[in-house]
């Protein structure tokens, strides 16, 4: 299956294309954001790399869903939905620049990433994982009916939470993407 476009209020979310290198090297060379997201920070060299693998991979070998996130034409974000050993299911991922915290956004694309998943994947349930100290996230995700279910303590010493939202206690039409 192809990844689909998806539309929320604000934003669109599509494909990546060879072209938007540039703006997810910016995005996760942001210690801002990278720093939540997978192990943190990593090179310029391994990051342009992970954005080769897309392509390579990912899209070549219909692996699953990721995105480009823009508001009015503007890349402002990455968005993900993902098998995950560590979850037992799927997972959202998703990271917004910098400048584009604060105005809901984060909200908008977790609801279209959840609401794909209970549409168009047939998922039972969606999972993310959240650093605990990701106050946003998580007060994000809790907001629109993700629990948390358990901790996981990384090598590092750090608390990662596993949250779920259940298609049974979905709320009408709270996950849809438009």
């Amino acid at each position: 299956m192809k990844t689909p476009a998806l539309h929320t209020a604000r934003l669109r979310l599509a494909p990546y294309t060879p072209d938007d290198e540039e703006d997810f090297i910016a995005l996760f060379q942001d210690t801002r954001v990278s720093r939540w997201m997978g192990e943190g920070p990593r090179s310029e060299t391994e990051d342009r790399a992970l954005f080769g693998r897309i392509f390579s991979k990912v899209y070549a070998q219909d692996l699953f869903d990721v995105w480009a996130v823009r508001r009015e034409g503007r890349f402002v974000g990455h968005a993900e939905i993902k098998p995950s050993a560590d979850v037992g299911g799927h997972e959202i991922v998703y990271a917004l620049a910098a400048t584009a915290w604060g105005q809901g956004f984060g909200t908008e694309i977790a609801q279209a990433l959840t609401g794909y998943g209970f549409d168009a994947l047939g998922l039972t349930e969606v999972h993310a994982t959240v650093a605990a100290d990701n106050t946003a996230s998580l007060t994000l995700l809790g907001r629109i009916g993700f629990r948390h279910v358990r901790d996981t303590v990384e090598e590092d010493g750090s608390t990662t939470r596993v949250l779920t939202r259940s298609a049974a206690s979905d709320v009408a039409g709270a996950g849809q993407p438009r």
